[in-house]
Protein backbone atom coordinates (compact mmCIF):
# COMPACT_ATOMS: atom_id res chain seq x y z
CA UNK A 1 0.00 0.00 0.00
CA UNK A 2 1.63 3.40 -1.52
CA UNK A 3 1.74 6.19 1.40
CA UNK A 4 -1.09 8.55 -0.19
CA UNK A 5 -3.33 5.78 -0.14
CA UNK A 6 -3.00 4.95 3.77
CA UNK A 7 -3.20 8.45 4.33
CA UNK A 8 -6.04 8.68 2.74
CA UNK A 9 -7.31 5.17 4.60
CA UNK A 10 -5.83 7.31 8.45
CA UNK A 11 -7.85 10.51 7.23
CA UNK A 12 -10.96 8.50 6.68
CA UNK A 13 -11.09 6.56 9.59
CA UNK A 14 -10.35 9.74 11.69
CA UNK A 15 -13.13 11.62 10.30
CA UNK A 16 -15.67 8.68 10.60
CA UNK A 17 -14.57 8.48 14.64
CA UNK A 18 -15.32 12.28 14.58
CA UNK A 19 -18.56 11.77 12.74
CA UNK A 20 -19.61 8.76 15.12
CA UNK A 21 -18.22 10.87 18.34
CA UNK A 22 -20.68 13.74 17.55
CA UNK A 23 -23.20 11.95 17.37
CA UNK A 24 -23.03 10.38 20.43
CA UNK A 25 -21.75 13.31 22.00
CA UNK A 26 -18.01 12.55 22.94
CA UNK A 27 -16.33 14.57 20.41
CA UNK A 28 -13.41 15.50 21.73
CA UNK A 29 -11.39 18.82 21.04
CA UNK A 30 -7.98 19.13 21.49
CA UNK A 31 -5.65 21.73 22.39
CA UNK A 32 -1.70 22.23 23.02
CA UNK A 33 -0.24 24.61 26.07
CA UNK A 34 1.28 27.18 23.74
CA UNK A 35 -2.15 27.62 21.94
CA UNK A 36 -3.85 27.91 24.99
CA UNK A 37 -1.35 30.36 26.17
CA UNK A 38 -2.20 32.24 23.13
CA UNK A 39 -5.25 32.55 23.12
CA UNK A 40 -5.02 34.10 26.79
CA UNK A 41 -3.18 36.39 25.62
CA UNK A 42 -5.36 37.86 23.01
CA UNK A 43 -8.25 37.30 25.12
CA UNK A 44 -6.44 40.25 27.60
CA UNK A 45 -5.26 42.41 25.15
CA UNK A 46 -8.38 43.08 23.55
CA UNK A 47 -9.81 43.22 27.13
CA UNK A 48 -7.68 45.54 28.57
CA UNK A 49 -7.43 48.12 25.46
CA UNK A 50 -11.10 47.70 24.69
CA UNK A 51 -13.45 47.00 26.88
CA UNK A 52 -11.82 48.58 29.63
CA UNK A 53 -11.41 52.57 30.82
CA UNK A 54 -8.34 53.93 32.45
CA UNK A 55 -7.77 50.07 33.70
CA UNK A 56 -11.47 49.18 35.16
CA UNK A 57 -14.47 47.53 33.52
CA UNK A 58 -17.74 46.92 34.04
CA UNK A 59 -20.66 44.15 33.74
CA UNK A 60 -20.83 44.74 29.93
CA UNK A 61 -20.21 45.97 26.91
CA UNK A 62 -22.08 45.87 23.75
CA UNK A 63 -20.35 44.03 20.93
CA UNK A 64 -19.29 46.56 18.79
CA UNK A 65 -18.45 48.50 22.22
CA UNK A 66 -20.61 51.44 21.70
CA UNK A 67 -22.39 51.11 24.96
CA UNK A 68 -21.36 49.98 28.50
CA UNK A 69 -23.16 49.29 31.81
CA UNK A 70 -22.87 48.42 35.63
CA UNK A 71 -25.91 48.47 37.33
CA UNK A 72 -26.81 51.51 35.68
CA UNK A 73 -25.44 52.94 32.11
CA UNK A 74 -22.28 54.05 32.20
CA UNK A 75 -20.03 56.51 29.83
CA UNK A 76 -16.42 55.42 28.29
CA UNK A 77 -15.14 57.46 31.53
CA UNK A 78 -16.30 55.38 34.49
CA UNK A 79 -15.60 51.67 35.78
CA UNK A 80 -18.16 50.08 38.02
CA UNK A 81 -16.95 48.28 41.30
CA UNK A 82 -19.31 45.50 42.02
CA UNK A 83 -18.22 41.79 41.03
CA UNK A 84 -17.39 40.95 38.11
CA UNK A 85 -16.50 44.59 37.53
CA UNK A 86 -13.48 45.48 38.26
CA UNK A 87 -11.91 43.31 41.32
CA UNK A 88 -13.36 40.45 39.55
CA UNK A 89 -11.44 41.07 36.18
CA UNK A 90 -8.17 42.36 37.98
CA UNK A 91 -8.87 38.95 40.33
CA UNK A 92 -8.92 36.64 37.11
CA UNK A 93 -5.95 38.28 35.64
CA UNK A 94 -4.02 37.79 39.10
CA UNK A 95 -4.85 34.26 39.27
CA UNK A 96 -4.16 33.13 35.74
CA UNK A 97 -0.52 34.97 36.64
CA UNK A 98 -0.40 32.49 39.72
CA UNK A 99 -1.24 29.78 37.67
CA UNK A 100 0.77 30.26 34.73
CA UNK A 101 3.67 32.42 36.00
CA UNK A 102 3.11 34.32 32.29
CA UNK A 103 3.99 38.22 32.61
CA UNK A 104 0.92 39.01 30.44
CA UNK A 105 -1.94 38.48 32.87
CA UNK A 106 0.34 40.23 35.89
CA UNK A 107 0.64 43.14 34.12
CA UNK A 108 -3.13 43.59 33.55
CA UNK A 109 -4.21 42.92 37.48
CA UNK A 110 -1.47 45.84 37.99
CA UNK A 111 -3.35 48.12 35.39
CA UNK A 112 -6.79 46.87 37.44
CA UNK A 113 -5.18 47.77 40.74
CA UNK A 114 -3.82 51.33 39.62
CA UNK A 115 -7.89 51.76 38.57
CA UNK A 116 -8.84 50.76 41.85
CA UNK A 117 -6.50 52.92 43.64
CA UNK A 118 -7.46 56.20 41.86
CA UNK A 119 -11.26 55.29 43.07
CA UNK A 120 -10.12 54.84 46.69
CA UNK A 121 -12.35 56.90 48.54
CA UNK A 122 -10.62 59.29 51.95
CA UNK A 123 -12.94 57.20 54.26
CA UNK A 124 -10.91 53.90 53.44
CA UNK A 125 -13.26 52.03 50.39
CA UNK A 126 -14.99 52.38 47.19
CA UNK A 127 -18.78 53.38 46.23
CA UNK A 128 -20.03 52.32 43.11
CA UNK A 129 -18.20 53.29 40.79
CA UNK A 130 -14.77 55.09 39.56
CA UNK A 131 -14.82 58.43 37.68
CA UNK A 132 -11.96 59.51 35.76
CA UNK A 133 -13.52 62.57 33.79
CA UNK A 134 -11.93 65.46 35.71
CA UNK A 135 -14.90 67.55 36.12
CA UNK A 136 -16.84 65.25 37.69
CA UNK A 137 -13.95 64.26 39.97
CA UNK A 138 -13.94 66.84 41.50
CA UNK A 139 -17.09 66.23 43.72
CA UNK A 140 -15.83 62.87 45.29
CA UNK A 141 -13.26 62.56 47.77
CA UNK A 142 -11.07 60.61 46.16
CA UNK A 143 -7.83 59.95 48.42
CA UNK A 144 -5.10 59.88 45.04
CA UNK A 145 -6.63 63.21 44.68
CA UNK A 146 -6.93 65.34 48.10
CA UNK A 147 -7.53 63.79 51.80
CA UNK A 148 -9.39 67.58 52.64
CA UNK A 149 -12.88 65.72 52.20
CA UNK A 150 -14.93 69.30 51.73
CA UNK A 151 -18.32 69.04 50.44
CA UNK A 152 -17.08 66.34 48.46
CA UNK A 153 -18.81 62.78 48.48
CA UNK A 154 -17.44 60.35 50.63
CA UNK A 155 -19.59 57.14 51.04
CA UNK A 156 -17.68 53.74 51.27
CA UNK A 157 -19.94 51.12 50.72
CA UNK A 158 -20.04 47.36 52.06
CA UNK A 159 -22.99 46.16 49.52
CA UNK A 160 -23.02 43.85 47.10
CA UNK A 161 -19.24 42.91 47.78
CA UNK A 162 -17.82 45.88 46.39
CA UNK A 163 -15.40 48.00 48.71
CA UNK A 164 -14.71 43.84 50.09
CA UNK A 165 -13.80 42.71 46.34
CA UNK A 166 -11.61 45.40 46.03
CA UNK A 167 -9.90 44.78 49.45
CA UNK A 168 -9.54 41.30 48.87
CA UNK A 169 -8.14 41.53 45.15
CA UNK A 170 -5.61 44.31 46.14
CA UNK A 171 -4.37 42.47 49.40
CA UNK A 172 -3.87 38.83 46.96
CA UNK A 173 -1.81 41.27 44.74
CA UNK A 174 0.03 42.78 47.12
CA UNK A 175 1.01 39.52 48.78
CA UNK A 176 1.58 37.95 45.12
CA UNK A 177 4.37 40.67 44.20
CA UNK A 178 5.55 40.45 47.93
CA UNK A 179 4.76 44.07 48.93
CA UNK A 180 7.15 45.66 46.08
CA UNK A 181 4.25 48.23 45.15
CA UNK A 182 4.35 50.95 48.21
CA UNK A 183 0.88 52.25 46.48
CA UNK A 184 -1.02 49.10 46.55
CA UNK A 185 0.53 48.10 49.82
CA UNK A 186 -0.40 51.47 51.81
CA UNK A 187 -3.94 51.46 49.87
CA UNK A 188 -4.99 47.81 51.65
CA UNK A 189 -3.81 49.28 54.57
CA UNK A 190 -6.02 51.78 54.42
CA UNK A 191 -8.72 50.37 53.24
CA UNK A 192 -8.29 47.51 55.83
CA UNK A 193 -8.13 50.47 58.11
CA UNK A 194 -11.84 51.69 57.65
CA UNK A 195 -12.84 48.86 57.59
CA UNK A 196 -11.88 48.76 61.39
CA UNK A 197 -12.81 52.03 62.04
CA UNK A 198 -16.39 51.06 60.45
CA UNK A 199 -17.10 48.59 62.84
CA UNK A 200 -19.62 49.26 65.52
CA UNK A 201 -19.06 47.90 68.66
CA UNK A 202 -21.54 45.36 69.19
CA UNK A 203 -19.44 43.96 65.77
CA UNK A 204 -22.04 44.54 63.09
CA UNK A 205 -21.08 47.38 60.31
CA UNK A 206 -23.35 49.65 58.45
CA UNK A 207 -24.41 49.23 54.71
CA UNK A 208 -22.06 52.63 54.03
CA UNK A 209 -19.46 54.44 55.78
CA UNK A 210 -18.30 58.46 55.65
CA UNK A 211 -15.57 57.71 57.50
CA UNK A 212 -17.11 59.21 60.78
CA UNK A 213 -16.32 57.30 64.21
CA UNK A 214 -18.82 58.97 66.46
CA UNK A 215 -21.48 56.69 66.32
CA UNK A 216 -19.72 53.74 66.54
CA UNK A 217 -20.39 53.02 70.15
CA UNK A 218 -23.61 51.55 70.19
CA UNK A 219 -25.89 49.26 73.07
CA UNK A 220 -24.51 45.24 73.38
CA UNK A 221 -28.21 43.82 72.73
CA UNK A 222 -29.76 40.73 71.30
CA UNK A 223 -31.86 40.79 68.11
CA UNK A 224 -35.91 40.37 69.59
CA UNK A 225 -39.02 41.03 67.63
CA UNK A 226 -40.75 44.12 68.01
CA UNK A 227 -43.85 44.81 69.41
CA UNK A 228 -45.38 45.56 66.12
CA UNK A 229 -44.29 46.42 62.70
CA UNK A 230 -45.60 48.37 59.72
CA UNK A 231 -46.60 46.62 56.60
CA UNK A 232 -46.13 49.73 54.82
CA UNK A 233 -43.25 51.07 53.48
CA UNK A 234 -41.57 53.58 55.75
CA UNK A 235 -39.06 54.74 53.10
CA UNK A 236 -36.78 55.40 55.58
CA UNK A 237 -32.88 55.75 56.05
CA UNK A 238 -31.12 52.30 56.12
CA UNK A 239 -27.79 52.71 55.55
CA UNK A 240 -26.18 52.87 58.99
CA UNK A 241 -28.64 50.01 60.09
CA UNK A 242 -26.66 46.61 61.14
CA UNK A 243 -26.58 45.28 57.64
CA UNK A 244 -26.58 41.13 56.91
CA UNK A 245 -27.98 41.91 53.20
CA UNK A 246 -26.31 40.65 50.36
CA UNK A 247 -23.76 38.66 52.56
CA UNK A 248 -22.89 42.10 53.84
CA UNK A 249 -21.20 41.18 57.19
CA UNK A 250 -20.58 38.15 55.91
CA UNK A 251 -18.30 39.39 52.94
CA UNK A 252 -16.28 41.61 55.42
CA UNK A 253 -15.60 39.04 58.18
CA UNK A 254 -14.14 36.55 54.78
CA UNK A 255 -11.64 39.73 53.74
CA UNK A 256 -11.09 40.55 57.52
CA UNK A 257 -10.09 36.42 57.82
CA UNK A 258 -8.23 36.48 54.76
CA UNK A 259 -6.55 39.70 56.13
CA UNK A 260 -5.36 37.83 59.54
CA UNK A 261 -3.36 35.44 57.29
CA UNK A 262 -1.96 37.30 54.74
CA UNK A 263 -0.52 39.75 56.81
CA UNK A 264 -0.42 37.77 60.19
CA UNK A 265 -1.73 40.07 62.50
CA UNK A 266 -4.10 39.57 64.84
CA UNK A 267 -6.36 42.80 64.72
CA UNK A 268 -8.01 41.36 61.98
CA UNK A 269 -9.25 38.12 63.20
CA UNK A 270 -10.22 40.10 66.36
CA UNK A 271 -12.40 42.30 64.48
CA UNK A 272 -13.72 38.99 62.04
CA UNK A 273 -14.29 37.26 65.42
CA UNK A 274 -16.29 40.40 66.70
CA UNK A 275 -18.11 40.09 63.26
CA UNK A 276 -19.08 37.02 64.41
CA UNK A 277 -19.72 37.64 67.97
CA UNK A 278 -22.09 39.64 66.59
CA UNK A 279 -24.12 36.71 64.29
CA UNK A 280 -24.61 35.39 67.74
CA UNK A 281 -26.53 38.50 68.88
CA UNK A 282 -28.25 38.60 65.78
CA UNK A 283 -29.76 35.40 65.50
CA UNK A 284 -33.68 35.47 66.57
CA UNK A 285 -34.80 33.83 69.61
CA UNK A 286 -37.35 31.22 69.49
CA UNK A 287 -39.57 30.49 67.29
CA UNK A 288 -37.36 31.63 64.66
CA UNK A 289 -34.21 30.99 65.72
CA UNK A 290 -32.71 32.50 62.06
CA UNK A 291 -31.36 35.87 61.30
CA UNK A 292 -32.95 39.24 59.67
CA UNK A 293 -31.56 41.04 56.64
CA UNK A 294 -30.93 44.22 58.54
CA UNK A 295 -31.92 45.71 62.05
CA UNK A 296 -32.20 48.83 64.25
CA UNK A 297 -30.43 49.83 66.45
CA UNK A 298 -32.84 48.19 68.71
CA UNK A 299 -31.97 45.29 67.62
CA UNK A 300 -35.15 44.54 65.73
CA UNK A 301 -35.64 43.55 62.30
CA UNK A 302 -36.06 46.39 60.52
CA UNK A 303 -37.62 47.55 56.49
CA UNK A 304 -34.78 48.54 53.89
CA UNK A 305 -35.84 48.85 50.55
CA UNK A 306 -39.54 48.70 49.23
CA UNK A 307 -39.45 45.00 49.01
CA UNK A 308 -37.06 44.22 52.06
CA UNK A 309 -39.70 43.99 54.95
CA UNK A 310 -38.59 43.31 58.53
CA UNK A 311 -38.37 39.56 58.53
CA UNK A 312 -36.49 35.80 59.01
CA UNK A 313 -34.25 35.52 55.83
CA UNK A 314 -34.28 32.43 53.99
CA UNK A 315 -31.04 33.31 51.73
CA UNK A 316 -28.92 35.76 53.71
CA UNK A 317 -29.15 33.53 56.92
CA UNK A 318 -27.51 30.54 54.97
CA UNK A 319 -24.34 32.58 54.02
CA UNK A 320 -24.35 33.30 57.59
CA UNK A 321 -24.49 29.90 58.65
CA UNK A 322 -21.74 28.95 56.16
CA UNK A 323 -19.88 31.64 57.89
CA UNK A 324 -20.42 30.60 61.07
CA UNK A 325 -19.04 27.07 60.50
CA UNK A 326 -15.78 28.76 58.95
CA UNK A 327 -15.00 30.90 61.92
CA UNK A 328 -15.24 27.70 63.77
CA UNK A 329 -12.85 26.03 61.16
CA UNK A 330 -10.74 29.66 62.14
CA UNK A 331 -11.37 29.61 65.61
CA UNK A 332 -12.44 26.36 66.96
CA UNK A 333 -15.46 27.75 68.95
CA UNK A 334 -18.16 25.60 69.24
CA UNK A 335 -20.96 28.52 70.02
CA UNK A 336 -20.62 28.85 66.62
CA UNK A 337 -21.65 25.47 65.79
CA UNK A 338 -24.42 25.10 68.02
CA UNK A 339 -25.96 28.72 66.56
CA UNK A 340 -25.84 26.62 63.05
CA UNK A 341 -27.08 23.60 64.78
CA UNK A 342 -30.03 25.38 66.04
CA UNK A 343 -30.85 27.71 63.06
CA UNK A 344 -30.72 24.04 60.87
CA UNK A 345 -33.68 22.66 63.10
CA UNK A 346 -35.45 25.76 62.29
CA UNK A 347 -34.75 26.45 58.90
CA UNK A 348 -35.83 22.75 58.05
CA UNK A 349 -39.39 23.01 58.94
CA UNK A 350 -39.18 26.40 56.40
CA UNK A 351 -38.60 24.35 53.46
CA UNK A 352 -41.59 24.90 50.84
CA UNK A 353 -42.64 22.16 48.73
CA UNK A 354 -40.43 22.54 45.55
CA UNK A 355 -37.53 21.98 48.53
CA UNK A 356 -36.92 25.89 47.87
CA UNK A 357 -36.90 28.45 50.84
CA UNK A 358 -38.99 31.98 50.45
CA UNK A 359 -37.02 34.42 51.01
CA UNK A 360 -39.00 35.92 53.74
CA UNK A 361 -40.65 34.50 56.67
CA UNK A 362 -42.72 36.89 58.74
CA UNK A 363 -42.05 37.29 62.09
CA UNK A 364 -43.44 35.35 64.43
CA UNK A 365 -46.25 33.63 62.26
CA UNK A 366 -43.65 32.10 60.07
CA UNK A 367 -45.58 32.58 56.90
CA UNK A 368 -43.75 33.14 53.96
CA UNK A 369 -44.23 36.76 52.73
CA UNK A 370 -43.67 37.74 49.09
CA UNK A 371 -44.43 41.08 46.93
CA UNK A 372 -46.78 41.30 44.19
CA UNK A 373 -45.58 43.38 41.18
CA UNK A 374 -47.23 46.46 42.73
CA UNK A 375 -44.97 45.96 45.92
CA UNK A 376 -47.66 44.68 47.85
CA UNK A 377 -47.19 42.27 50.56
CA UNK A 378 -48.91 39.14 49.97
CA UNK A 379 -48.44 35.48 51.11
CA UNK A 380 -48.75 34.37 47.67
CA UNK A 381 -46.03 33.86 45.28
CA UNK A 382 -47.84 34.43 42.14
CA UNK A 383 -47.14 37.88 41.03
CA UNK A 384 -43.67 38.55 42.07
CA UNK A 385 -41.32 40.98 40.73
CA UNK A 386 -39.12 39.50 38.47
CA UNK A 387 -35.79 41.54 39.64
CA UNK A 388 -35.32 40.40 43.37
CA UNK A 389 -35.32 36.36 44.30
CA UNK A 390 -38.00 35.76 46.63
CA UNK A 391 -37.43 32.21 46.60
CA UNK A 392 -34.08 30.79 47.21
CA UNK A 393 -32.30 27.79 46.42
CA UNK A 394 -31.70 25.61 49.86
CA UNK A 395 -28.65 24.22 50.78
CA UNK A 396 -29.61 23.04 54.06
CA UNK A 397 -28.32 19.75 53.32
CA UNK A 398 -25.05 20.77 52.40
CA UNK A 399 -24.72 22.73 55.20
CA UNK A 400 -25.62 19.86 57.64
CA UNK A 401 -22.88 17.59 55.83
CA UNK A 402 -20.27 19.90 57.06
CA UNK A 403 -21.51 20.70 60.56
CA UNK A 404 -21.74 17.32 61.35
CA UNK A 405 -17.96 16.96 60.15
CA UNK A 406 -16.90 20.15 61.62
CA UNK A 407 -18.27 18.67 65.55
CA UNK A 408 -15.86 15.57 65.29
CA UNK A 409 -12.95 17.74 65.22
CA UNK A 410 -11.28 20.30 66.53
CA UNK A 411 -7.98 22.12 66.69
CA UNK A 412 -5.21 23.84 64.18
CA UNK A 413 -5.74 21.24 61.27
CA UNK A 414 -9.36 22.25 60.96
CA UNK A 415 -7.64 25.62 58.81
CA UNK A 416 -6.09 26.55 55.89
CA UNK A 417 -5.01 29.71 54.26
CA UNK A 418 -6.48 30.51 50.78
CA UNK A 419 -4.38 29.04 48.40
CA UNK A 420 -4.97 28.57 44.74
CA UNK A 421 -4.33 24.68 43.65
CA UNK A 422 -2.86 23.66 40.27
CA UNK A 423 -5.57 21.58 38.42
CA UNK A 424 -4.19 17.90 37.09
CA UNK A 425 -4.41 17.29 33.61
CA UNK A 426 -7.95 16.00 32.08
CA UNK A 427 -8.99 15.67 29.00
CA UNK A 428 -12.28 17.92 30.11
CA UNK A 429 -9.95 20.78 31.14
CA UNK A 430 -8.11 20.20 27.76
CA UNK A 431 -11.81 20.39 25.62
CA UNK A 432 -12.86 23.30 27.78
CA UNK A 433 -10.02 25.20 26.64
CA UNK A 434 -10.33 24.21 23.59
CA UNK A 435 -13.57 25.50 22.82
CA UNK A 436 -13.22 28.80 24.71
CA UNK A 437 -10.22 29.20 22.49
CA UNK A 438 -12.03 28.73 19.49
CA UNK A 439 -14.79 30.60 20.29
CA UNK A 440 -12.69 33.79 20.50
CA UNK A 441 -13.53 36.49 17.48
CA UNK A 442 -10.65 37.93 15.09
CA UNK A 443 -10.60 40.77 18.16
CA UNK A 444 -9.69 38.06 20.52
CA UNK A 445 -13.35 38.73 22.19
CA UNK A 446 -15.55 36.58 23.43
CA UNK A 447 -19.45 37.74 21.78
CA UNK A 448 -22.66 36.25 23.24
CA UNK A 449 -25.88 36.58 22.33
CA UNK A 450 -27.51 38.82 25.13
CA UNK A 451 -29.22 42.52 25.55
CA UNK A 452 -28.43 45.22 27.87
CA UNK A 453 -30.75 45.81 30.68
CA UNK A 454 -30.00 49.75 30.80
CA UNK A 455 -29.79 50.21 27.17
CA UNK A 456 -32.85 48.82 25.93
CA UNK A 457 -33.99 51.33 23.51
CA UNK A 458 -30.60 50.31 21.69
CA UNK A 459 -32.09 47.05 20.67
CA UNK A 460 -28.50 45.17 21.39
CA UNK A 461 -28.74 41.47 20.86
CA UNK A 462 -24.67 40.53 21.31
CA UNK A 463 -22.79 41.68 24.53
CA UNK A 464 -18.83 41.23 25.65
CA UNK A 465 -19.50 40.25 29.12
CA UNK A 466 -17.41 39.95 32.05
CA UNK A 467 -18.15 37.12 33.81
CA UNK A 468 -17.95 35.48 30.58
CA UNK A 469 -14.27 36.74 30.30
CA UNK A 470 -13.06 35.60 33.86
CA UNK A 471 -14.94 32.77 33.13
CA UNK A 472 -13.25 31.59 29.89
CA UNK A 473 -9.49 33.25 31.45
CA UNK A 474 -9.53 31.16 33.99
CA UNK A 475 -10.83 27.68 31.90
CA UNK A 476 -7.40 28.75 29.44
CA UNK A 477 -5.20 29.63 33.10
CA UNK A 478 -6.17 26.68 34.34
CA UNK A 479 -5.77 24.42 31.37
CA UNK A 480 -1.89 26.15 30.88
CA UNK A 481 -1.00 25.46 34.81
CA UNK A 482 -2.30 21.61 34.46
CA UNK A 483 0.33 20.87 31.27
CA UNK A 484 3.43 22.09 33.82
Amino acid sequence: MNIELRCCLVLASLLLANLVASKHGTCQESIDSAAAMGAMHRAIDFFRTEASTHGGYVFRVSADLRLREGEVNVGDSTAWIEPPATPAVGQAYLDAYILTGDSVPLAAAKETAKALLQGQLVSGGWSESIEFEPETRKRIAYRVDSLDVGKRRNLTTFDDDKTQSAIRFLMRLDAAIEQQDTAVHEAVMYALDGVLRSQYSNGAWPQRYSGEADYMQVPQRSASYPKDWTREFPNKKYTTYYTLNDSTLVDLIATLIEAADVYSDAKYLDAARRGGDFLLLAQMPQPQPGWAQQYDDQMHPAWARKFEPPAISGGESQSVMRMLLTLYRRTSDRRYLESVKTALAYYRTCVRADGKLARFYELETNRPLYFTKQYELTYADTDTPTHYGFIVDSALDQISRELDELAKRSGEDLWKPLLLKRPKPSSKLENAAAVVAAALDSRGAWVEPGNMKTHQASNVTQVIDSKTFIKNLRTLANYVASTR
